[in-house]
């Protein structure tokens, strides 16, 4: 089977994903250790402020803005020895910070705002929401990653916030990322969807799970597929992925052949799980189902995958 580049589509899936609008420019080859201090001497820099779980954003008369001017950051204390450097958006140094401040005791004009509705409701501006996904990704694994692994050492942060290096053995460690892949199953017109306990009333979504080590992509779909739910899975199809920071995962979208009707759900890992129509499919996306059903918020992936199958031709 051949394969020609410009026979994939020219609108990249992945573009429309929640998280996927970052604009910043890392310049990954050219960051020094006191890039950070650098930023910090610029007046055009800007800087997200995060804190408990929360981002700081200020409210004005439109959508909220969470970049936020240098002399206005100082007033809600930034960690100096938890803040780092994510690029530049055209000329502007753009920095993260872990706040220090009281949330409680916030001006009136800021909010502290979980990540996850700042995402769900479109609270910040696209590139300011893919700009979070990077500082929350990377501070948390900052948090979670101070000491060495190999001698347990606290280690120091270099290359503004993009290692870690350890001052009694040497060793250099990098942020990670979680991989997930996460499936639409599909047999014929209908697909199958399930819920979690945690889901939210009447949600339903497709299946997903940790790639392990030494495992493909398409792997991975057909073991987490047949674990949670005892299906065969033939042809694995990727369609998109998306940066989640919850705390440090890349979501992998694929579609997935299912080879049978009959399925096991694991119990203890889904609350719930049943065969859907194309028809059936398209009100939950809308918001029209008769028994309030509904698919994720149309920034997840799930939603992206799920929709990209009920307008399909096949």
């Amino acid at each position: 089977m051949s394969f020609r580049l410009y026979d994939v589509p020219e609108a990249e899936a992945s573009r429309f994903v929640g998280f996927a609008g970052n604009r910043i420019n890392r310049h990954a080859e050219n960051r020094s250790d006191d890039v950070v201090t650098v930023a910090l001497a610029d007046a055009r820099a800007r800087m997200l402020l995060i804190g408990q779980g929360q981002i700081l954003v200020s409210q004005g008369n439109g959508m909220g803005n969470a970049f936020f001017a240098l002399e206005d950051a100082a007033a809600l204390l930034p960690n100096p020895n938890r803040t780092i450097y994510l690029g530049m958006q055209e000329d502007m140094p753009v920095l993260a910070a872990v706040s220090g401040i009281d949330l409680t005791a916030l001006p009136e004009a800021i909010k502290a705002i979980e990540y996850r509705p700042v995402y769900t409701q479109g609270l910040i501006p696209e590139d300011q929401l893919g700009a979070m996904a990077q500082a929350v990704s990377l501070l948390t694994w900052h948090e979670n990653h101070r000491f060495c692994g190999r001698c347990g050492t606290e280690t120091v942060m270099r290359d503004g916030g993009y290692r870690r290096t350890c001052p009694h053995c040497d060793a250099q460690h990098f942020p990670r990322t979680d991989p997930v892949a996460i499936m639409m199953v599909v047999r014929g017109d209908k697909c199958l969807l399930a819920r979690g306990p945690h889901f939210g009333p009447g949600m339903y979504s497709c299946l997903a799970g940790f790639i392990e080590p030494g495992e493909t992509i398409e792997n991975a779909v057909r073991r987490e597929t047949l674990e949670e739910t005892n299906l065969p899975i033939g042809r694995v199809v990727y369609h998109a992925s998306q940066p989640w920071p919850f705390p440090y995962s890349l979501m992998i979208g694929c579609h997935a052949e299912a080879l049978s009707d009959d399925y096991t759900l694991d119990k203890a890992e889904l609350e719930a799980g049943r065969w859907f129509t194309r028809d059936e499919v398209a009100l939950m996306l809308d918001r029209t189902h008769p028994e309030g059903l509904m698919t994720p918020p149309p920034g997840a992936i799930a939603a992206h995958l799920i929709r990209s199958w009920v307008e399909s031709d096949v």
